[in-house]
């Protein structure tokens, strides 16, 4: 017998877990790192991956900031585009700004 309809993750949720794994983080890590008492870090982190519950755009920014990416990259539904963000945020702040002007004078 089903205990209830399975959630499927919200793209902030695939974005947190794909991100964090890919650092090699524990759910428990991020949420020390964000300020969510360790006894109860990984399941707060683990309802927001799972989207049982979707973080606050406040509590979504501390996440980013810990796992090192851009607020739109949590948000970012196109996996192209994300990829995008990602190499972006990695650049140093002139660069970048650089590497956009570039992209965007290209797409004119």
């Amino acid at each position: 017998m089903s205990s209830g309809p399975v959630r499927s993750p919200t793209v902030v949720g695939r974005r947190m877990r794909s991100r964090r794994e890919d650092l090699g983080w524990s759910q428990e890590k991020v949420g020390v790192l964000i300020g969510i008492d360790e006894s109860s870090s990984r399941a707060r982190i683990s309802r927001y991956e799972l989207g049982v519950h979707e973080p606050p755009v406040a509590t979504a920014r501390l996440i980013a900031a810990a796992l090192k990416v851009s607020l739109p990259y949590l948000y970012c539904e196109d996996d192209d585009v994300a990829a995008l963000l990602l190499a972006l945020n990695d650049l140093p702040k002139v660069a970048r700004k650089e590497k956009v002007r570039q992209f965007a004078a290209m797409l004119v």
